[in-house]
């Protein structure tokens, strides 16, 4: 058993500002060691991510008390039974969504979610269905089988991608989940070709992974369309070629082929479909409140031949598509340091919460 200090989501629903109500407490928890398939991880770096702050607000219902926390990487210090392909020292990313590798949704090669990996992080164990957390003898949930707001970890072989030690904590962590899911939306769906325009609606970490992506094509221009003038100002320094509010992208006529909302509400995916082509792609990777309708005419994308396609982790598979983006990032052509708003404290992270709400953060890392 070993003793570790980690941000745990003690109520859901509290009322901000969070810095004031203090939903997450830091405290000492006991971590069980790694069972056969799983293995300990020290963190090293993890991302402040709008799916932590839905747990907080109430969007996603999980079970409390949970340590939060699923953006983030770390060096192996212990390997349980059964893994053998990792070693004691390397540097890994965790990956929230782990994949079994054998159901129905593995099958689909990142176009589904592994089923045991879903039913595993709703309920708040690991893959294989146990709980390592616990404070004063009672368990503590895991969010998303990384738990990744804490100095030590043990997740599921499955959630682990190792990297080379070339690659920098803070670059690794985001590789995890804002670079899988907005950038493998890119790469993984709306595969641009050269010439034709990528349009992404909302810049938070995933939107701007997503610019960031798309940047990386050759011969791609990039429209960044968000309701925040610093998020445009953002956009513009990561290379972005057009910046629009969504009134304002509608004004000028804005039509792209791939457009890609990253920003899990309702007018901004209207807005994507609107800003969508004939013929095109809208590629929605944002997560609404679960009772978030929107309204749109099924004629258009009947007679313009339009699609709309979900996209849950950028329909990615961590195994195959991390080590992609770290190629991409030794080559200069994707450089995700760019993304990180402010480096944090644990003890800040209500605060944290607050300033993701606010939408005044990109990328807001906690390091240890």
């Amino acid at each position: 058993m070993l003793r570790i200090r980690g941000a745990v989501l003690e109520r859901i629903g509290s009322p901000r500002p969070y810095a004031q109500s203090r939903p997450i407490s830091v405290d000492e928890l006991d971590l069980a060691e790694p069972e056969a398939g799983e293995l300990q991880v020290r963190i090293e770096a993890a991302g402040v991510c709008h799916s932590d702050l839905s747990v907080v607000d109430g969007n996603r219902i999980r079970p409390v008390p949970m340590l939060l926390g699923h953006e983030a990487a770390g060096i192996v210090e212990r390997i349980g039974a059964d893994v053998s392909d990792l070693s004691i020292g390397q540097r890994v990313v965790m990956a929230f969504l782990p994949r079994c590798g054998h159901c129905a949704g593995c099958a689909t090669e990142g176009l589904t979610p592994c089923e045991p990996g879903s039913s595993a992080n709703t309920a708040g164990t690991l893959l294989g269905g146990g709980m390592r957390l616990s404070r004063s003898g009672r368990p503590v949930y895991h969010h998303l089988g990384v738990s990744g707001f804490a100095t030590h970890a043990v997740v599921h072989r499955a959630s682990a991608v190792p990297v080379s030690p070339g690659v920098p904590p803070a670059v690794a962590a985001l590789l995890g989940c804002a670079v899988l899911t907005g950038g493998g939306a890119v790469l993984n769906v709306g595969k641009p070709l050269p010439g034709q325009t990528v349009v992404v609606v909302g810049l938070g970490g995933v939107g701007m992974a997503a610019v960031l992506t798309a940047l990386a094509y050759d011969d791609v221009r990039v429209v960044a369309v968000d309701q925040l003038p610093e998020k445009l100002t953002a956009a513009s320094g990561l290379g972005a070629h057009e910046l629009y509010t969504p009134g304002a992208a509608a004004d000028a006529g804005i039509k792209a082929p791939i457009v890609i909302e990253a920003a899990g509400h309702p007018a901004a995916l209207q807005t994507a479909i609107e800003l969508t082509s004939p013929g095109g792609r809208t590629i929605t990777v944002g997560l609404p409140p679960p009772d978030a309708r929107i309204s749109v005419s099924p004629l258009g994308f009947v007679a313009e031949g339009r699609s709309l396609i979900g996209s849950y982790l950028g329909s990615a598979v961590p195994a195959r598509d991390i080590p992609r983006f770290v190629e991409m990032w030794r080559a200069g052509r994707l450089p995700v340091e760019s993304l990180v708003s402010s480096t944090i404290a644990l003890d800040d992270i209500n605060a944290a919460m607050d300033r993701l709400a606010d939408g005044t953060a990109v990328r807001q890392l906690i390091a240890f």
